[in-house]
């Protein structure tokens, strides 16, 4: 039988809550830990609009979360970087609202280049040396591979935006997920073991190994030397798309080619896709263009030939016939009707002349003027001239006298009136 815990002893007076026991061992930490120097190498470095910089001092084994404050950091000339080898100086102390504990600093040295860049570049130097990373043994990527295997952790977001672009982009072959830590301790050997798996069964056109982005300490699985040599000597080709677009990681230059992230790589696969299609596409279009030109061209000569038989043809010869007789029979009506109304403009013409020169025409005019004379005649008259007034004189034989000087005294003369004659003698 399994006797109950005893209870410790309750004193509602000792009883802390959280904040009393953050700021109790606040203090504690606070007196016993004076300010210090720390060494170690810059991690996950942010920097505020507010200008407090935020980052972690790591080594191999524990890590140190420190806030540098806007103060003191506008007194430093220092950079900050990720991967930075640093001295820090400052004070520990608990942010109460998370209970957590963390490096005020007031100061900073730079302490060389950090370890693990250190590591990265004697490893790369040595794989290097070996010609690992030789232009020579990069081996071309398929046009149109079939089936892809994808080396990284099934449950990142790199797996669901890696497949969303493929889907976008209409590539229809098959993706295998082959499952593996990318960060930690574990993730170098399982992705090792993928790459050797895939090797061995032998299905895979392309494969890829990535993962998203991250501090140079979560990535640093990529720089493994067993699984670098793994990614260079894969019989498969292979792409790295490590999730780091301004760093390399070793993986990136031992593999056949290099993807800056995972939705990166998945563009350039399906970008082979859609210019075969596009290519495909291009040669249909070319076809279809070729054969409709083919077609017009035939076209075209058939109605020639069906032109050229018509013009021999003998009903051709007899249309063109008959249509030469309309036209010949339709200009001799067209001439006769203008011989006629020339030959009637012609007559009127000399009948109007005619007319001109007819006495018939002038008898009115010779009329009117005979007329007129004789009203002239007779209004020069004497019968008209002795109703004015006048008087004729004339001798016994009747010739006029038209002076004085042709009468003598006693002569006998005749006067002639308008209403009769008298005999008169002169004095």
């Amino acid at each position: 039988m399994k006797l109950p815990a005893p209870t410790p002893a309750l004193d509602p007076a000792r009883v802390l809550t959280v904040g009393e026991l953050t700021r109790r061992l606040k203090s504690v930490l606070e007196a016993a830990v004076p300010e210090i120097w720390i060494r170690g190498e810059v991690s996950n470095l942010r920097r505020q609009a507010s200008g407090h910089v935020y980052f972690t001092l790591k080594d191999a084994d524990s890590q140190l979360p420190c806030v540098f404050f806007r103060g003191s950091a506008m007194r430093t000339e220092l950079e900050l970087r990720e991967g930075m080898q640093l001295l820090a100086y400052g004070q520990i102390s608990i942010y109460e609202p998370r209970g957590a504990y963390q490096l005020v600093v007031r100061f900073v040295l730079e302490d060389g280049i950090g370890r693990l860049r250190q590591e990265f570049d004697r490893l790369k130097a040595k794989l290097a040396g070996e010609g690992l990373f030789d232009a020579a043994k990069k081996r071309p990527l398929p046009t149109r591979p079939r089936i892809i295997g994808f080396i990284t952790s099934p449950d990142g977001a790199a797996v669901r935006d890696f497949i969303s672009i493929l889907r976008r982009r209409g590539w229809t072959g098959q993706l295998v997920i082959l499952p593996a830590k990318v960060q930690g301790r574990e993730a170098a050997p399982e992705m090792t073991a993928q790459l050797a798996r895939a090797g061995r069964l032998k299905i895979f056109d392309l494969l890829v190994i990535g993962r998203g982005g991250g501090s140079l300490e979560d990535l640093w699985a990529f720089n493994d030397e067993a699984l670098v040599r793994a990614v260079a000597t894969c019989p498969v080709p292979v792409i790295s798309a490590v999730g780091h677009e301004t760093d390399f990681t070793l993986c990136d230059f031992a593999a056949d080619r290099r993807a800056e992230t995972p939705s990166a790589a998945a563009e350039l696969i399906s970008s082979a896709h859609l210019e075969q299609i596009e290519g495909v596409t291009t040669l249909a279009l070319a076809l279809h263009n070729f054969v409709e030109n083919m077609l017009q061209q035939r076209r075209a000569d058939l109605e020639l030939y069906a032109h050229r038989w018509q013009a021999v043809s003998p009903r051709r010869w007899m249309e063109q016939a008959h249509l030469r007789l309309d036209d010949c029979a339709g200009r001799m009506h067209l001439q006769l009707r203008e011989t006629i109304h020339e030959r009637r403009d012609a007559l009127h013409h000399t009948a109007a002349a005619l007319m001109a020169h007819s006495p018939v025409a002038r008898l009115p005019v010779e009329r009117a003027r005979l007329e007129g004379l004789e009203q002239r005649i007779a209004a020069a008259g004497v019968e008209r001239v002795l109703a004015r007034g006048f008087v004729l004189l004339s001798d016994h034989t009747g010739t006029p006298l038209t002076r004085r000087a042709q009468l003598t005294s006693g002569q006998k003369v005749r006067a002639r009136f308008a209403d009769g004659e008298a005999g008169l003698v002169a004095d």
